[in-house]
């Protein structure tokens, strides 16, 4: 698992730059099943995740759902059956943070637990 997943995030404000490519890539290397995609203009990390039924994709959908509200770092989720694809940016900033890369790794964690039977 990702070192980035025993990380916090952290407050973002308005100003903050996004992260640059170089950093994008070094913090990819931690995520290597993500990717970077450009949606309505904006950067954002996505990874489609597979399960072998709905009710399956449901309860991971539900427990990232969980965890993006606990620490109040929404992403986009779409649940389709047998897989769901998440996509995390920062909305305030319109476009990738270091808090989008610790997310993205907490939910690689949540679906390796899920994977494994714990």
């Amino acid at each position: 698992m990702s070192p980035l997943v025993d990380l916090k995030c952290e407050a973002c404000r308005n100003d903050e730059p996004c992260v640059t490519g170089a950093e994008s890539l070094d913090l990819l290397k931690e995520i290597p099943d993500w990717r970077i995609v450009q949606r309505e203009g904006v950067q954002r990390l996505e990874r489609v995740y597979t399960f072998p039924d709905f009710a399956q994709a449901i309860r991971f959908t539900d427990q990232v759902a969980f965890l993006a509200e606990e620490i109040g770092h929404h992403p986009a989720i779409l649940t389709e059956w047998g897989r769901v694809t998440v996509h995390w940016w920062t909305h305030k900033i319109k476009g990738l943070h270091p808090n989008d890369f610790i997310m993205a790794a907490k939910t690689d964690g949540i679906y390796e637990i899920r994977t494994d039977g714990s």
